[in-house]
């Protein structure tokens, strides 16, 4: 077989071109004069051999070559793919392999530069990192050791930002932070309204810890309580209502901040005698105690659809062998710290989701906006999660349960377990890219647009489904694709079937609420969280985002995060007007559909 050759890099396993540059670009080994030496397929060998080479830790008589085998056929079909770092440091010396951590950051100058050191350790390894300022005194409290005056957390998070911005992950990628504030915080205003100014923090998403009790006060319009973390003293109250407002207003005027529902995070929390978790990953999607790192991978759903239904069989299979190669990772993983391993090796937290499931439901002719979509979602995920819990509790009967679970949740439930949580919905960035399919629950962000591949040149990329249904229908054309590149959508588009039109919704398409449900739907059967973002068009009002917090609320999800088209200037999906043209959607090269308006890591 002739392989094909773009920007010098042999095409192998047969991806698109711009899964090409990604991988050019991050992820394919190079000599030290800066030439890629690795082509896609050697990609995946590489990190196969690197993860099944755990295999002998536990049972010298296993196949691993078998094993070995099985993981690549499943990435470089494409069915399957792990986080980021697994991809770019398998087999290689640097060897860190995991996409998430929570980093604690306590009220000393000792502690929090100590803080501000493993993220740079953590960062130039390929990881994004996850904080919790609510232990920092508030700006302008005493300092005893020097008779001064307290800074407080907003001031502090510009030192994680710029040590972020100055490491630039190795120059593969840039840095990923969340920075989470408790809604009880004396600065939680200032916090609130941090990122109105632009460029500031601009390495940083960030999210107000609420509570129930916080909840409960917005509704009945009541005051709350702001609590001194350094002596536990009240210093004031607020009205929970009014601070509610302002974050939605903010959240509609720049996209921050999201909120993390952290009392509901931690009813789900596997481990409540190892502490509480107060903090998050970047895109709020794994929730971890301090010190504690997480490494994820996602199932091409899209791959896993045969004449128009699930392929239940095949789906076992990958969720099965997904399980076990995350949790071959936790045992060959190189960690930054030692507390970071003790902790992680404690509870092996493995987050196994998906991407492609717009993809998935084009192919079943399913609307994303529509009820059997929901349906549709929950029974995917009440699958993957059952079979994701039996496949662990058979890696806990062959390799022993992980160390905390006689202090778990799992106890009354299970006998075995090798894992204290399982599931995740991350967002796929660039992982979905080099899969070529649609970002991890999000509905696609456009039918057609442009893709700025690299310098000079651009690429219209259109959804190949919509290509073969709009041939089969005969309206499709070249003229037609122009037409739709001018705003996404095709739901105003004469001559096109409805049909067509129903199945091919785009995430501008959809209402609010569409968002919200979905990400409900997926959460209900997911051990850690759910990434989605609630996408909302350019005239969405502050009444939509509040509707959406508010219903994300009620329905349990455990955090949110709202995106307003052009509420930032650097995003990375824009409606260009070129001069003499027309406008059209033009997309970053490392846009993969689910990191619109906030910083991704996957």
């Amino acid at each position: 077989m002739k392989h094909r050759q773009i920007f010098g890099i042999k095409d192998d396993i047969g991806l698109g071109v711009n899964a090409i540059k990604v991988l050019q670009r991050r992820y394919l080994l190079q000599n030290k004069k800066g030439e890629t030496i690795e082509t896609p397929a050697q990609l995946f060998k590489r990190v196969a051999k690197a993860i099944a080479s755990a295999e002998t830790q536990f049972n010298h008589a296993t196949d691993v070559r078998k094993i070995e085998t099985q993981f690549y056929q499943m990435m470089s079909r494409l069915e399957f793919l792990p986080n980021t770092p697994t991809l770019m440091n398998a087999g290689t010396k640097t060897g860190q392999l995991s996409a998430c951590f929570v980093i604690p950051v306590e009220d000393s100058l000792e502690e929090i530069f100590n803080a501000v050191k493993w993220t740079a350790i953590i960062h130039q390894s390929g990881g994004g990192t996850g904080f919790n300022f609510s232990h920092l005194r508030p700006q302008g409290d005493l300092v005893k050791s020097t008779g001064g005056i307290a800074s407080g957390p907003v001031k502090f998070m510009t030192i994680f930002d710029k040590t972020t911005e100055v490491i630039k992950q190795g120059g593969k990628r840039r840095g990923a932070n969340m920075g989470i504030l408790r809604v009880d915080h004396p600065d939680i205003l200032e916090f609130i309204s941090c990122k109105s100014k632009e460029g500031f923090l601009s390495n940083f998403n960030i999210s107000v810890a609420v509570t129930d009790k916080f909840m409960k006060s917005v509704m009945n319009d009541e005051e709350y309580p702001l609590v001194n973390p350094r002596n536990g003293q009240i210093t004031g109250k607020l009205n929970a209502k009014r601070v509610f407002d302002l974050i939605i207003a903010n959240a509609w005027k720049i996209g921050d901040p999201g909120i993390i529902f952290i009392d509901e995070i931690n009813r789900f929390n596997p481990t409540p005698l190892e502490g509480e978790i107060e903090a998050t990953n970047p895109c709020g999607e794994q929730p971890l105690l301090p010190w504690e790192s997480c490494n994820l991978g996602s199932i091409n759903l899209g791959k896993m659809i045969s004449k128009n239904k699930i392929n239940w069989k095949k789906l076992r299979k990958i969720v099965w062998s997904g399980v076990r190669f995350l949790d071959n990772v936790i045992d060959v993983n190189r960690y930054p710290s030692e507390q970071i391993r003790q902790i992680t090796l404690s509870n092996r937290k493995i987050g196994i989701g998906i991407m492609g499931f717009a993809d998935a439901l084009i192919k079943m002719n399913v609307s994303y906006d529509s009820k059997k979509a929901f349906q549709i979602g929950e029974k995917i995920m009440q699958f993957i999660e059952n079979e994701g819990h039996k496949a662990s509790q058979e890696l806990g009967k062959e390799r022993g349960n992980f160390a905390n679970f006689d202090k778990s949740v799992w106890k009354t439930k299970y006998h075995n377990m090798r894992n204290a949580t399982v599931t995740t919905i991350a967002p796929t960035g660039t992982i979905s890219i080099i899969a070529g399919c649609s970002s991890g629950i999000e509905p696609l962000f456009s039918i057609s647009y442009v893709r700025n591949v690299m310098d000079g040149v651009r690429l219209i990329e259109t959804n190949s489904e919509f290509k073969k249904m709009t041939k089969k229908s005969r309206v499709y054309s070249q003229k037609l694709l122009n037409e739709i590149v001018k705003s996404g959508t095709i739901q105003k588009i004469p001559n096109i079937p409805k049909k067509i039109k129903k199945t091919f919704v785009t995430a501008l398409d959809i209402s609010p609420a569409v968002h919200i449900k979905m990400q409900a739907a997926f959460q209900k059967y997911t051990d850690n969280a759910v990434s989605k973002t609630v996408n909302l068009p350019k005239n969405a009002s502050i009444e939509d985002v509040k509707k959406a917090y508010l219903l994300a609320y009620r329905l349990r999800s455990k955090g949110v995060t709202v995106y307003r088209y052009g509420s930032k200037s650097d995003q990375v999906l824009t409606i260009e007007t070129p001069r003499d043209s027309e406008r059209q959607i033009v997309a970053d090269s490392e846009f993969g559909g689910g990191c619109e308006g906030i910083i991704c890591t996957h």
